[in-house]
């Protein structure tokens, strides 16, 4: 069934606020004061965010294909995999949808926002960061995590066993997200989408919250430059090996 561009933008929108409020939400259940999950740990916050891919895929995936991420969207295009003409609406909804989501996780551990005092917790569960501060191992380390996602996604949904089992195939990129949370994860987050991390940014930048700290837009280029370069050439190596058996 052919879905109008309308419902394909809903599904983008309200699969992307998903990610947010399932990933940056078990992010600051873990990092803000006081919170029942505090200090709940990193398997925690990986699991959020490979729930927050899989539930919008589950969702969505037969009515939008649930890009969820602005990367994926320009990557298909450039592969020749989504037409480029539903490429602007559709990160626009992901952008937008991200936003939403960001602000429900915001309301919703508000209390806990002006209770808690360390800046980098605070901007953890809005944005990523180098853990060593390198601008080179924060590109490289969302670099290689899009590509891993980007190429596993499109085996996953596209081969012959998950176009047949669709449902299957998304439960599945979801446990790559936790995947590469767990092992790809330690340096910078990851991000691996340029709307999970740009449109939190700059919520982080003009919401009133106390001890937040700076949004750090000197960086803020790479969680959104990285994974798209990372995403287009996974979907390259999948065209090039793969595309064939779809």
């Amino acid at each position: 069934m052919e879905y109008s561009l309308m419902t394909k933008l809903a599904a983008e929108f309200i699969g992307t606020a998903i990610l947010m409020i399932f990933g940056n939400g078990s992010v600051a259940n873990v990092e803000l004061k006081n919170t029942k999950g505090h200090h709940a740990g990193w398997l925690n916050i990986a699991m959020g965010y490979g729930f927050g891919v899989m539930f919008p895929v589950l969702m969505f995936g037969g009515i939008s294909g649930a890009h969820i991420n602005p990367a994926m969207t320009i990557a298909q295009a450039v592969t020749g995999m989504f037409p480029w003409n539903e490429v602007l609406p559709y990160i626009v909804a992901q952008l937008l949808g991200a936003a939403v989501g960001q602000l429900v996780v915001y309301i919703t551990y508000l209390p806990h926002y002006r209770e808690t005092e360390e800046a980098d917790a605070i901007f953890a569960s809005f944005s990523t960061t180098d853990a060593e501060g390198s601008r080179f191992n924060y590109f490289v380390n969302e670099f290689f995590g899009t590509l891993v996602l980007v190429l596993g996604a499109l085996c996953c949904l596209l081969m012959p066993w998950g176009a047949k089992d669709e449902a299957a195939a998304s439960i599945v990129v979801g446990f790559i997200v936790w995947g590469l949370v767990t092992s790809l994860g330690g340096p910078t987050g990851p991000g691996l989408n340029p709307a999970r991390d740009l449109m939190p940014r700059l919520l982080h930048a003009i919401l009133p919250i106390p001890n937040k700290g700076s949004s750090r837009w000197n960086e803020a280029w790479i969680p959104v430059v990285a994974p798209i370069a990372g995403a287009i050439v996974g979907a390259f190596l999948y065209q090039f090996f793969f595309g064939a058996l779809a």
